[in-house]
């Protein structure tokens, strides 16, 4: 060939250098085209036939090599519906044949696409900035998972939510185990307690039998004689000096042992300065010449009907009974009975007693109830129609470990039923559980759940709801507020709602946000991978279309997405550049050699001029 075959080969050259440029060029173009890919050229040695001593360099043409799988970096937008696939994967979309009534139609050919800049249309349709609209696979919002595996153009404009009623309450907390309520006295051992005797109706589980009256103690402040000395049972209540309570007793004080008609009193009379007793009904009369801290004790016990173990003083401390017939309630405006180590008024309550446990709080022991328990927190819940229920709880402590033998942390879980109740009507229902706890702070024996049968507040019923603790929801530790700490308190109902926005998720999930504050998976993003995914055919818009050479589209071993998120072109400007110069001096080069060739087959004519 020779001269004419240099010539043919540089024109080659040329063109091949020339579809080069043109894809740098286009490279350059797009390098802020979101998703785009660069296209890079090959170029391929054609060599003529010839023997092994005839071989020539040959000629050359250029391909396109795409890089359809090279990512480009992802950034973060402000966009709630933009998406960017990390990893290998294309948005399966689809682009309308027509229009009808401004509404698309769809020609039912799928597109790919790594262009994740979606906006929501006035139609409800995700579509990217070159018009392709997004696939997906729609989730079921009752399950969760979706509904079927073949992606189809999601559409989300006026989507309504329906209602859902209640059907299960998560609910973890810690107990305080030592019950800052109204009635609680650190001082009185079990008064942190439900007491039934406090109720007209028993309010602990149903068919509770409550332990029989039991005598309760109070032990006073320590306090010393006139001489200094601890006051004892024979301590003087009045006296200048020696073995006397430090303020004495006079003829005016009173003693009142319970409260309205069955009050008694104890008043003071002094036989060494001409006194005697007096003959009020319901009153015991002491001599100041003679009476000690033994006497009071004991006329004390005499009028709380206390036939047991006697009210006695000894080491400077006064020990109350409270016997088995009555609580104790002692006001005195005595300034001796404060140097018995005692403030006026003195409440010592019984231990047990109580009717039969019913398992609700009437009306008329509203009050009681709140003063025994402390709250457990409050949700909304919803009924079949979606209306709000307030379900408020509440927590009673009716044992103590402290208490000694036989005796372990149980509490019992209330929830209210009708915050108006008045009467005989049920203000609060117990669920009918014992919850006891361990030393260690564990519920013992493990309650996981419970239902709630016809769950009904104030009128409204919510059917049958399952209240979930887990394994370890519900512990009982310390805690200086003495309150119920509520970690988790939640409902899977909620109220009818309207679509307000969506947004796309870091799991690939379209989220629904409803004008009900709930937030619903709606459709989960079909992302497509193909074993040739370099040999997918370009179209406009950044999307691609199957060819033979890449295989059908394969679903599920994509990669994962990102919300709020686009991915960048792939074009590196600086390597473009540089493949420019290199391109640049490849087609001068090529000019060069058509120029000497031309001048070779001048010398040629001119040889034959």
């Amino acid at each position: 060939m020779g001269i004419f075959g240099a010539l043919t080969t540089s024109v080659a050259g040329l063109r091949s250098n020339s579809y080069a440029l043109e894809n740098i060029s286009g490279n350059i173009a797009n390098s802020q085209t979101t998703a785009f890919k660069r296209v890079d050229t090959s170029f391929l040695d054609l060599v003529p036939q010839g023997g092994s001593s005839q071989q020539a360099a040959g000629s050359v043409t250029s391909e396109s090599r795409l890089t359809n799988t090279l990512a480009g970096s992802v950034q973060s937008a402000s966009v709630s519906t933009y998406m960017a696939i990390n990893g290998e994967g294309f948005f399966a979309v689809q682009k309308p044949g027509s229009f009808a009534d401004n509404s698309p139609i769809f020609t039912g050919v799928n597109n790919y696409t790594r262009r994740g800049d979606f906006s929501l249309d006035k139609n409800g349709y995700l579509v990217n900035g070159s018009g392709y609209y997004l696939q997906g696979v729609p989730i079921d919002s009752t399950t969760g998972n979706p509904v079927g595996s073949t992606p189809q153009v999601l559409k989300f404009q006026n989507d309504f939510l329906p209602s859902q009623a209640t059907t299960k309450i998560s609910y973890r907390a810690n107990l305080a185990s030592y019950p800052l309520t109204t009635k609680h006295d650190t001082a009185v051992p079990g008064s942190e307690l439900l007491r039934p005797a406090d109720f007209a109706s028993n309010p602990q589980v149903v068919g509770t039998s409550p332990p029989p009256f039991g005598d309760n103690t109070k032990v006073g402040l320590s306090s010393n004689n006139k001489a200094g000395s601890p006051i004892t049972g024979a301590t003087l209540l009045k006296g200048s000096s020696g073995d006397a309570v430090a303020t004495s007793f006079t003829i005016t004080d009173t003693v009142t042992v319970g409260t309205g008609s069955a009050a008694k009193t104890i008043a003071f009379y002094d036989s060494g300065a001409g006194g005697s007793a007096g003959s009020a009904a319901n009153t015991t009369y002491l001599d100041l010449a003679t009476a000690t801290v033994a006497n009071l004790l004991g006329a004390i016990d005499t009028a709380n009907g206390n036939t047991g173990t006697a009210s006695s003083a000894a080491a400077g401390s006064v020990t109350l009974h409270t016997g088995t017939a009555s609580d104790l309630l002692i006001t005195s405006s005595a300034g001796g009975f404060a140097t018995l180590g005692l403030t006026s008024p003195v409440t010592v309550m019984r231990t047990g007693g109580g009717t039969v446990g019913t398992g609700q709080v009437i009306g008329t022991d509203n009050q009681a109830f709140l003063d025994e328990s402390i709250s457990g927190g409050a949700t909304t819940a919803y009924d079949g129609s979606g209306a709000p229920v307030n379900v408020q709880f509440r927590w009673a402590k009716i044992d103590s470990s402290t208490l000694g033998a036989g005796h372990t942390d149980t509490w019992n879980l209330f929830y209210q039923v009708n915050p108006n109740a008045t009467g005989s009507q049920v203000a609060w229902q117990n669920v009918n559980t014992n919850f006891s706890f361990s030393a260690t702070g564990q519920m013992n024996p493990v309650i996981g759940q419970l239902s709630l049968a016809n769950l009904t507040v104030s009128g409204v019923s919510l059917g049958t709801v399952t209240v979930s603790f887990g394994t370890g929801g519900l512990t009982q530790f310390a805690d200086t507020n003495g309150n119920v700490q509520v970690n988790q308190l939640q409902q899977d109902g909620y109220a009818a709602g309207q679509l307000v926005s969506v947004s796309v998720s870091n799991e690939g999930r379209v989220v629904g946000s409803y004008s009900n504050g709930r937030n619903i998976d709606l459709a989960e993003v079909s992302v497509a991978t193909f074993n040739g995914a370099n040999f997918l055919n370009r179209i406009d818009g950044g999307a691609f279309e199957v060819t033979n050479e890449s295989g059908e589209p394969l679903y599920g071993k994509g990669g994962s997405i990102s919300g709020s998120s686009l991915e960048s072109s792939n074009t590196d400007i600086a390597d473009e550049f540089t493949k420019l110069i290199v391109t640049q001096q490849a087609y001068s080069a090529n000019t060069k050699v058509i120029t000497t060739a031309n001048t070779m087959v001048q010398d040629l004519l001119n040889v034959m001029r």
